[in-house]
Formats: structure tokens, C-alpha cells, sequence
């Protein structure tokens, strides 16, 4: 499976990545399989580089499912919400996840997780609210021995 990660560089030797910031998965190294999203994402650099770049990766998915703790979310559930919800508040409990797949939660999306958070809407309308959303995916790398089922292939300016 292809991955592709959007940066302002090249980045043929990924890190799992440590950040205070708080996303969606907590903290890691964030990939897609929707080359448009990486693209996107990397519009977010204007301050550090007004290089675009598009780093594509081979997964090797099969040896990864036997080998790793994969955490999957086929859809924006209750369950995706809670996690996403508690990684962005810095309140997620340390987990034993090697890698963690599942929507990703854009700038409309977290317009709703937020208003969730707020108590503006109740699980069930929060919900409702997603579902109507067409999502796009994020395939994290949480641990270094994740990294290891990922091997770069090229970077592209864009």
C-alpha cells in the first residue's frame, strides 16, 4: 500500500514525532493513502518554507498486521470521537499501539469535535453530524518498530 506524507522537506528517514501539539492520534508519524490530503497538508508550512513537498512511502500492510498492535477505526464513531476528542484535549491514556488507522478529523470535522468537547452537541448529534462528512484516512506510526513496515520511495515538489 502507498502512503503518502505532505511536508515542507523531504523525508526519506521518518520519526515517530513527540510534539506537544495535540492531534488527532496523539503523537507520531501521520501518513494518508489520499495524495490530494497530503497535499493539502502541505499548505500548513507557509511560515518555515515555501517548499512543498510530497514524500510517498511503501507500507508493507501484511507483515505489519501480524507483527504490530494496530488500532482501526473504520468509521467516525463514537469510539473515534472519544479518541480524538481525548488526544486533543492531552487527556488520552497511554496506549500500547504501534500504529492507529481511521479518519481524519479536518478543519469542518473538528468544527464538530469541538462543538462536542464544548457541550453544544450530544454524542448522538455529534455523530450524525460526521457520518454526513466523506473522510479521508490517516495511517499513524506510533513506535519506531512501526516504522519498520515503511520504506521511502521517492519525495516530489509540488
Amino acid at each position: 500500500m502507498y502512503l503518502f506524507h505532505g511536508s515542507y522537506l523531504e523525508v526519506a528517514r521518518p520519526r515517530v514525532d513527540v510534539s506537544a501539539r495535540l492531534l488527532d492520534f496523539g503523537s507520531g508519524f501521520y501518513t494518508t493513502t489520499d495524495y490530494e490530503q497530503a497535499r493539502r497538508f502541505t499548505e500548513r508550512f507557509p511560515r518555515r518554507s515555501k517548499d512543498r513537498i510530497i514524500n510517498t512511502y511503501d507500507f508493507h500492510e501484511e507483515p505489519a498486521k501480524e507483527a504490530l498492535s494496530i488500532k482501526t477505526f473504520t468509521s467516525a464513531d463514537i469510539r473515534w470521537l472519544e479518541y480524538v476528542v481525548a488526544n486533543r484535549l492531552g487527556t488520552a491514556q497511554k496506549n500500547d499501539f504501534d500504529l492507529v488507522v481511521g479518519p481524519v478529523a479536518n478543519d469542518r470535522v473538528y468544527d464538530v469535535v469541538e462543538a462536542f468537547e464544548l457541550g453544544d452537541y450530544t454524542q448522538d448529534e455529534a455523530i450524525r453530524r460526521l457520518l454526513a462528512f466523506k473522510l479521508t484516512d490517516q495511517v499513524v506510526f506510533k513506535t519506531d518498530k512501526s516504522l519498520d513496515y515503511l520504506a521511502f520511495l521517492s519525495s516530489e515538489s509540488v
